[in-house]
């Protein structure tokens, strides 16, 4: 330093001096740098977390249980039997029997027509009748003489047996005066009022058996696997969204060509008064089982860059392993490769780890919330 001082206070030096003072400094500050701080843009490597602390983590070994795959659909709640209930003569109402929401019974009188028409019909042609039978049975016992001849005594006949249809419909129209419940069930909808003239084919009442209500499911073809009669579906209605059960009652034996879909028939018979036909519900129909598989919290798969991925905990530190799911449900998610019996998943915690980081074990009620408990059904 004493020779660099020199030469820079000497005058006839100053000309030259920088030239020769930068590469001197340069070199004089890299060998005073030997120490151990390191150069700009040196660090940990990348993913590496030198000197970080511990990420807290709750762990869990995979389980063994059963795990299934559902088709859900939103479809309609319809009643068992419904009808249209129609007139079947002419005529002025003069009684109604039944009203909206009233529950009958098969052949429970839901209307009067005025049906006096109906009765003089019944009595002409029980007059009729009657005269011509007297006229049959004389010509019997003429016909037993050979007193008329056999063809005037079969036209008799004829003319007899038209006489009793000709009655008996008559007694026929006159029932239809009286209006009655098909089965039995509840009134849904009344459409006519007392003094209205009705004719032939004019709507009256419809009445639907709710005792049990139907759910018709269209399930792809694609989707059906082991859909199977007597099955157990789960419904929640979306008015109320209460959870029901129900049983498939009927599979349709062909695929609809126009829309790739089979028609499965879901019977609810047990369900609170609150719910109405018509509602809508969520059906939620099993397609397929497994059964002794692995499973992990569905939470703890992450799905990084197109992958299915879980953290465990190795050894103090955090390891990515990418596996492969399978089913899934609200709880819990099947592994199918990737992982095994035994290992410590990390099942909280897990979105903030990288490969490699520190854990530290926490208990997992350390965590907010609980966790779900698996079904084994």
């Amino acid at each position: 330093m004493f020779f660099l001082s020199t030469l820079v206070g000497t005058s006839w030096w100053a000309p030259r001096r920088a030239a020769l003072l930068a590469p001197l400094l340069l070199l004089y500050l890299g060998c005073g740098n030997g120490g151990g701080t390191p150069a700009r843009g040196e660090g940990p490597a990348p993913g590496e977390r030198q000197g970080a602390p511990p990420v807290a983590v709750a762990v869990a070994p995979p389980e063994r249980g059963n795990i299934a795959s559902y088709y859900t659909a939103n479809a309609s709640l319809d009643p068992n039997k419904e009808a249209e209930v129609l007139a079947r003569v002419s005529g002025v109402v003069v009684e109604l029997a039944a009203e909206e929401g009233d529950l009958v019974q098969k052949g429970d009188l839901l209307l009067r027509i005025e049906e006096s028409e109906y009765r003089y019909r019944l009595s002409q042609t029980e007059a009729e009748e009657s005269k011509l039978k007297a006229r049959f049975d004389r010509l019997a016992k003429m016909v037993e003489g050979d007193l008329i001849s056999a063809e005037e005594f079969e036209e008799t006949r004829s003319d007899l047996q038209s006489a009793e249809a000709a009655k008996e419909l008559a007694a026929l129209e006159l029932s239809y005066a009286r209006v009655r419940s098909p089965f039995r069930g509840r009134v849904v909808r009344r459409y006519v009022d007392p003094g209205e003239m009705v004719s032939e084919g004019t709507s009256l009442f419809r009445v639907a058996d709710v005792s049990v209500l139907l759910s018709r499911v269209h399930v792809p073809a694609k989707e059906f696997r082991n859909i199977r009669t007597d099955q157990t579906v789960e419904l929640r209605v979306d008015s109320s969204n209460e959870a029901l059960q129900g049983e498939i009652t009927l599979v349709s034996p062909i695929i609809d060509p126009a829309t790739g879909t089979i028609k499965v028939t879901v019977e609810v018979t047990d369900y609170p008064e609150s719910i109405r036909p018509g509602d809508f519900a969520e059906v939620r129909i099993v397609t397929d089982r497994h059964e002794n598989t692995l499973l992990v919290p569905k939470t703890a798969v992450i799905s990084e860059k197109g992958e299915d991925v879980v953290y465990l905990a190795v050894d103090g530190v955090a390891e990515r392993r990418v596996v492969q799911a399978g089913f899934r449900n609200e709880e819990y998610a099947e592994i199918t490769s990737g992982l095994s019996d035994g290992e410590s998943v990390v099942v909280q915690g897990q979105r903030s780890l990288r490969q490699g980081q520190p854990v530290k074990i926490l208990d997992p009620m350390a965590f907010d919330g609980a966790e779900p408990a698996r079904d084994d059904s």
